[in-house]
């Protein structure tokens, strides 16, 4: 599976922790930075993942800042994706088979490493249901 990650400097840790998490299971990672906990814009972030996800088809996104709100945002200004932020696995699990997203977003304040890879599982091996989910999916863009 391909997989794109970014961060802003709260985001860091753990989506370097994900990265090396998911290369191990030989998944085909494409970090998008930051690599450093110097300061910077989670909306600059936000929207490189977002021009990834566009330009890949087929690629699954993670996003990370404090809460995972921000970036969240940052990412949805793309019609291209459907973010969703998340806290638990079952929500990850229905953003993938109601709404169809492609972009999970976490909060590394508010998230352990456990329940990261929890929601990150959830999310990569839910497939969409489509059905009458696919008519409301296709209002979104």
């Amino acid at each position: 599976m391909r997989i794109a990650l970014a961060s802003d400097h709260a985001g860091v840790e753990l989506k370097s922790t994900l990265t090396d998490w998911l290369k191990d299971a030989r998944h085909d990672v494409t970090d998008l930075g930051p690599n450093s906990t110097d300061s910077v814009d989670y909306p600059d972030y936000g929207k490189a993942l977002a021009d990834h996800i566009a330009s890949n088809e087929g690629t699954m996104g993670i996003a990370i800042c404090g809460s995972g709100i921000g970036i969240s945002i940052a990412v949805n200004r793309n019609p291209a994706c459907r973010c969703a932020r998340v806290s638990e696995p079952l929500s990850a699990a229905l953003a993938r088979q109601h709404n169809d997203a492609n972009v999970v977003a976490i909060g590394e304040r508010l998230t352990g490493v456990d329940m990261a890879k929890a929601i990150v599982t959830a999310f990569l091996t839910t497939e969409f249901e489509g059905g009458r989910h696919q008519r409301r999916v296709d209002k979104l863009s």
